[in-house]
C-alpha cells in the first residue's frame, strides 16, 4: 500500500529511525518512533518534539488585492493582518458549515497559507474557482515543513540562530538556520511553546538531523500529535470540524473577527455569513462542541454516543483518547446545546457500558504558548 501513497521529503529518514509507518491523508506518515506513543507524547511535554508535516499544503497568495480575496472567503481580518503576523483562519460554505482550517502569514510581499493535508486539493481548487483579477496562486512542492514544540524549543532552535528566542506567539519571519532560508512561525499544534519551520525540501534531511543531534529533542509521530492537541482542546479538521459544523457550534467564536461580525467595519461578505451572524447574535445553536473528562481509566474513542442519566442519546464523540499529562480519558465532542452545563455528568456508550464523564472546560491541560 506504501508504494501508492505520497511520501515527505524526510519518508527516508523516518524509516531510517525506525518509524511505524501508517497511511494518512493520502501520505506514508510516522505514527510512532521507538519510544511510544506515551512517551514521546510527555517527552514534548517535558523537553522538545520534532514533528514531520511536511503532508500539509503550503500556499501563496500574491497581488495588490491578495488580502481582499481572501476575506471573502474567511470569517477572519485578513486586510488588517500586520506583517510579520500569523491568523488562524477557516473557510466556510454557504450553509455556515467549515470546510478547512488554515493558518494565514503576513510576509508583506504575499500571504503565506497551511492547509490541512487531507484538504489540500479541495482548498486549492476553492482558491482558483474564486481567484480575484490580479490575484497570484502558488502551490509550494518543494518545501517540508517541520513543527518543534516543547518547553526547550526555543532554546535549542536559539542555538541555529537567536533572532528566533525574540520572536513571540503567532510571529513569523524568513530567518537563516544553517545558511538556509527557512520560513518561521513561533507556533504549533501541541498547547507548547515552539515553533513551524518551512525548509526546503533538498535541505531537510540535513536540518532535521541537525536538530535531532540535540540531547533534547526527540522524533514525534502522528499518534502523540494527537494526544497532545487533543489535551490542548484543539480542533482536528475531520473529527471536531467538517462541512456540517458552524464555528459558533465548534466553540471557536474566537475565531471570527470583531471587524467580520454584526455591526463590524466588514460585515460579513463570506460565505455563509448570515447563519454564522445570527448564530453569534442570537447565542443559538442546536449543538455545540464541548470537553469531556472520564471518571473512569477507560479511553472513549471517536464515534462513541453520550447520553443523560435518563438515558436519552445527547450527543457525540469526535476526538478521544487518554490524555498522558492529564492522567485520565479526556475527549470532545458535540452536545445538544440545552445539555451543555459545565460540571454536568454524561454517560459514554462503550462495549454495551455506559462510562460516566464530566463537562469540563477545555484545554485540559495549560497552554504555553509563549507571549512576550
Amino acid at each position: 500500500m506504501s508504494q501508492q501513497l505520497k511520501q515527505t521529503p524526510l519518508h527516508g529518514l523516518h524509516i531510517e529511525m525506525g518509524a511505524k509507518m501508517v497511511p494518512f491523508a493520502g501520505y506514508d506518515m510516522p505514527v510512532q518512533y521507538a519510544l511510544g506513543v506515551k512517551k514521546e507524547h510527555i517527552h514534548c511535554r517535558d523537553a522538545a518534539g520534532l514533528f514531520d508535516v511536511s503532508h500539509m499544503g503550503q500556499l501563496r497568495l500574491k497581488g495588490d488585492n491578495a488580502a481582499a480575496f481572501l476575506e471573502s472567503l474567511v470569517p477572519v481580518d485578513i486586510i488588517d493582518l500586520p506583517v510579520g503576523k500569523q491568523r488562524y483562519a477557516l473557510f466556510t460554505n454557504d450553509k455556515g458549515g467549515i470546510e478547512d482550517d488554515l493558518i494565514v502569514t503576513n510576509f508583506g510581499d504575499h500571504l503565506f497559507l497551511v492547509v490541512n493535508a487531507a484538504c489540500k486539493e479541495q482548498d486549492i481548487a476553492h482558491l482558483k474557482a474564486n481567484l480575484a483579477d490580479g490575484v497570484e496562486l502558488e502551490v509550494i512542492e518543494d518545501r517540508a515543513l517541520l513543527a518543534l514544540q516543547g518547553p526547550k524549543a526555543a532554546t535549542v532552535l536559539a542555538e541555529l540562530n537567536p533572532a528566533v528566542a525574540d520572536m513571540v506567539f503567532m510571529d513569523a519571519a524568513h530567518i537563516e538556520l544553517m545558511g538556509i532560508e527557512c520560513y518561521v512561525s513561533r507556533s504549533g499544534y501541541t498547547g507548547e511553546d515552539g515553533y513551524e519551520i518551512s525548509v526546503p525540501s533538498d535541505k531537510a534531511e540535513a536540518f532535521a538531523r541537525k536538530l535531532l543531534a540535540f540531547n533534547d529533542v526527540e522524533w514525534i509521530g502522528l499518534g502523540a500529535r494527537d494526544s497532545l492537541r487533543l489535551e490542548c482542546g484543539l480542533c482536528l479538521y475531520g473529527h471536531d470540524l467538517d462541512p456540517t459544523t458552524t464555528p459558533f457550534e465548534a466553540s471557536l467564536l474566537w475565531a471570527i473577527t470583531p471587524v467580520r461580525r454584526a455591526g463590524g467595519e466588514r460585515e460579513g461578505g463570506f460565505p455563509g455569513a448570515e447563519v454564522i451572524l445570527d448564530q453569534i447574535t442570537n447565542k443559538q445553536a442546536l449543538r455545540k462542541r464541548i470537553g469531556l473528562v472520564g471518571q473512569s481509566k477507560a479511553p472513549v474513542r471517536e464515534g462513541t454516543k453520550l447520553f443523560d442519566a435518563d438515558d436519552n442519546e445527547i450527543g457525540i464523540v469526535t476526538s478521544g483518547t487518554f490524555g498522558p499529562t492529564k492522567g485520565i480519558p479526556v475527549a470532545m465532542g458535540y452536545i445538544a446545546a440545552e445539555a451543555n452545563q459545565l460540571g454536568n455528568m454524561v454517560y459514554a456508550e462503550v462495549r454495551g457500558k455506559k462510562l460516566p464523564m464530566t463537562i469540563e472546560k477545555m484545554p485540559f491541560v495549560p497552554q504555553r504558548y509563549y507571549r512576550g
